[in-house]
């Protein structure tokens, strides 16, 4: 009986091992928040849903504040300037943070990019720059 179970958690084992990992779900930035109101924005639905998943989405890197970094901003559309640089611009709303594990280079601002990788929801503050994020990736992949 036990080299029957032994056997069975074996391949057991073995089965569980070679399944594939779980595919990233595919998300927009008009999928992000559901609406605004004077608390601010609500995240969607979906978004709430994959919290700790896996999740794949493409934009464009916002000009950082150095060339090496940690963290940047993925955005919706292009944007040549740094928006953390001028006290007037406006902040899209269609934006997430993207955090890396080892540091990277800055990409051109107009190179469309794609990033897989686990979303964290909720207030996270970076303690280098002391950048307040609400909604983040944490990056697996950044494919170009």
């Amino acid at each position: 009986m036990k080299r029957l179970l032994l056997i069975s958690f074996m391949i057991l084992s073995l089965f569980l091992a070679a399944a594939p990992a779980a595919e990233a779900e595919e998300l927009s930035f008009d999928e992000i928040y559901s609406s605004y109101s004077a608390d601010g924005l609500a995240f969607s639905d979906k978004v709430q849903s994959l919290e700790g998943g896996t999740v794949t989405i493409s934009g464009y890197m916002a000009p950082p504040l150095t060339p090496t970094i940690h963290f940047f901003v993925l955005t919706e559309v292009p944007m040549s300037v740094c928006p953390f640089c001028s006290s007037d611009a406006d902040w899209p709303d269609n934006i997430i943070v993207v955090k890396v594990d080892d540091p990277i280079t800055a990409l051109p601002y107009d190179t469309p990019i794609t990033v897989t990788g686990t979303l964290e929801i909720g207030s996270e503050t970076d303690e280098e720059t002391g950048f307040v994020s609400q909604l983040r990736i944490h990056a697996d992949s950044i494919d170009s």
